[in-house]
C-alpha cells in the first residue's frame, strides 16, 4: 500500500550557522528508514512518466521498488544499468526540471524524491559493498575520449562495456572535469567522484592527464596512433564577461577561476594547501545560476561576512535550482534582483573598491521568452565591495577548433553536431555535453555521452 503523505521525507541538513564555517556535505542523506519510508510513496505507475524526463533512462520504478523492499544493493545494480555515475546524479541534477516534474504524485503535493533515493543507494552500497566493475573482452578497437568530466566518463564508460579500448585525455592534472573543478566540496565530496572515476577504470578505461588535445596532440595524431573514433567532451571552460570598465582590477575573478582555486586547488584548506584566493569582507557576484550561488556560498565560507548576489532580472527568472537558491538564503546571501552593474571601481593600487550598479525594469520578452531587463533612469548606486566574482556563463573553449580543419561550429563556438548520434562533420569524430550546447547540467552531458557511445558503436561495426 503507497504511503499518500504529501510531503517527502525530509532530508537531515547542517545547520546553516554551522556550515557556513565548514566545507562539509550540506545535505546529510537519508538512514534506512528514511529511504524505506519515501520509497514507499511511489505509486509504481504503469506509464512510469518519471522514466521519460531522465536524460539517461534510469528504471525509477524499478529501482524504488527494490528500496522499498530493503534490498538496496539490487536498486544500485537497476540504477547502474543506465547510469554509470549514480552518486554524483543523485546529488547534483536537477531533478525538480526532470524526472521529478513528471512524478504523477507532484500533481497533489510533493513528487516522490528520486534525487535523495539514488543517492541513498549509492552512498549505501560504497559504504557497504565493493563497487564490482570488471573489463569486457576487447574487440581490438580504439576509441579516443577528450575530457574526463560527466559526458567523457559516461561515453568512455559506455564503450569500455562493448569491449573498446578506450582511453580519456584529460588537460588538467586530475580527471573529473566540471565534478571537481566546478562544484563545490558541500554540494558534491569529492571521494565520491574519485570513487565513480575509479569504478571507470576499473571498466579498463585508460586516463592520460596533463594532455591537452590541440596543443599536445591533435585530432589527426589520434587517428594516427590508432584511434578509429573520438568522442569530444571538452566541456564550456571559457568564462564569459561583461565588458564592463575596472573587470581588469585585482579582486575580479572569473567564476571558472574562483571556483578551479576553491574546489580543485583546494584553497579552502590554505594554508595546508598553498592555494591563497583573495576573498574581501565583501563580495559581490554577478549572475543568477547555479554557479553564481555555488562561487557565492564558497565566499561565505571563506570568511566574507556579506555575500551579494548581482542580477539583473527578477528571482523568478534565476536559472539556479530552487534548493540552491534556499540554501543561500540561509546561509545568509543577500539577493540584489533587478540590479545590474555598470563599472567596477578600484584604488588607485589597483584593487577592486566598489561595483557601479543600475536598478532595473522587465520590459518585453526577449528570444529566451524571459522579460527583458531595461535599465531604470537614475537609479545608479555603488555597493562597497572588495572582490567581485563574474558568473555569466561559460563558452566552449576555442582550442579544438582552431587546431581541426573542417570540423563546423557555431559562431558562439559550440560544436555542430547531429542531434540523434553527437556525429560532428567529420567522419569518425562525435561530440557532447557543454562543447555542443554550452554550460548546462551534469545529467544532459551524461545523456549526450551515453548517445554518442551508442553512435560511435554502431559506426566501428560498420566499418571494416
Amino acid at each position: 500500500m503507497a504511503d499518500m503523505s504529501l510531503e517527502k521525507v525530509r532530508m537531515p541538513e547542517q545547520d546553516p550557522k554551522a556550515r557556513i564555517r565548514n566545507f562539509d556535505e550540506v545535505a546529510l542523506g537519508y538512514t534506512d528508514e528514511m529511504a524505506i519510508k519515501e520509497s514507499h510513496r511511489c505509486l509504481n505507475c504503469k506509464t512510469r512518466p518519471c522514466v521519460a524526463g531522465c536524460p539517461v533512462n534510469v528504471q525509477i520504478p524499478e529501482f524504488i521498488k527494490l528500496v522499498s523492499e530493503g534490498d538496496f544493493e539490487g536498486a544500485y545494480k537497476k540504477i547502474k544499468e543506465t547510469n554509470n555515475l549514480p552518486a554524483i546524479c543523485g546529488r547534483v541534477c536537477p531533478q525538480e526540471t526532470q524526472c521529478e516534474k513528471l512524478c504523477v504524485r507532484g500533481k497533489k503535493g510533493e513528487p516522490v524524491g528520486i534525487g535523495r533515493l539514488e543517492r541513498f543507494v549509492a552512498d549505501w552500497y560504497m559504504a557497504n559493498r565493493d563497487v564490482d566493475a570488471e573489463p569486457a573482452p576487447k574487440n581490438g578497437k580504439k576509441v579516443a575520449v577528450i575530457g574526463s568530466g560527466p559526458a567523457g566518463l559516461t561515453c568512455a564508460a559506455d564503450l569500455a562495456k562493448k569491449g573498446y579500448d578506450v582511453t580519456i585525455f584529460e588537460a588538467f592534472h586530475v580527471p573529473g572535469g566540471v565534478l571537481m573543478y566546478g562544484i563545490p566540496e558541500f554540494r558534491l565530496p569529492k571521494v565520491l567522484v574519485q570513487k565513480e572515476i575509479d569504478t571507470v577504470r576499473k571498466l579498463g578505461v585508460n586516463i592520460m592527464t596533463n594532455m591537452v588535445i590541440g596543443k599536445v596532440l591533435s585530432l589527426e595524431d589520434l587517428k594516427n596512433e590508432g584511434y578509429e573514433a573520438v568522442f569530444i567532451g571538452t566541456g564550456a571552460g571559457l568564462p564569459n564577461f561583461m565588458g564592463i570598465p575596472g573587470e581588469n582590477l585585482n579582486g575580479v575573478y572569473s567564476a571558472n577561476e574562483f571556483l578551479t582555486r576553491v574546489n580543485l586547488m583546494k584553497a579552502y584548506k590554505y594554508p595546508e594547501f598553498d592555494t591563497p584566493v583573495s576573498v574581501t569582507e565583501s563580495v559581490a557576484v554577478v549572475g543568477g545560476g547555479n554557479v553564481a550561488m555555488d562561487a557565492a556560498r564558497c565566499a561565505r565560507r571563506l570568511g566574507a561576512e556579506k555575500v551579494y548576489i548581482v542580477y539583473r532580472r527578477s528571482e523568478a527568472e534565476m536559472p539556479a535550482r530552487l534548493e540552491e537558491v534556499h540554501h543561500a538564503k540561509e546561509e545568509g546571501i543577500i539577493f540584489r534582483m533587478l540590479t545590474n552593474p555598470v563599472r567596477i571601481l578600484g584604488t588607485e593600487d589597483g584593487w577592486v573598491k566598489a561595483m557601479e550598479c543600475v536598478e532595473m525594469e522587465l520590459g518585453e520578452p526577449d528570444s529566451s521568452g524571459r522579460r527583458r531587463p531595461v535599465p531604470k533612469p537614475g537609479s545608479e548606486h555603488l555597493l562597497e565591495v572588495g572582490t567581485v566574482i563574474i558568473a555569466i556563463g561559460q563558452s566552449p573553449n576555442p582550442l579544438i577548433k582552431s587546431t581541426t580543419p573542417g570540423l563546423e561550429t557555431h559562431s558562439w563556438g559550440g560544436i555542430i553536431v547531429e542531434e540523434d548520434t553527437g556525429a560532428t562533420s567529420l567522419e569518425g569524430i562525435y561530440a557532447g555535453g557543454d562543447a555542443v550546447t554550452g554550460a548546462a547540467t551534469v545529467i544532459l552531458a551524461m545523456g549526450a555521452g551515453k548517445k554518442a557511445a551508442a553512435a560511435i558503436d554502431e559506426y566501428l561495426s560498420r566499418k571494416k
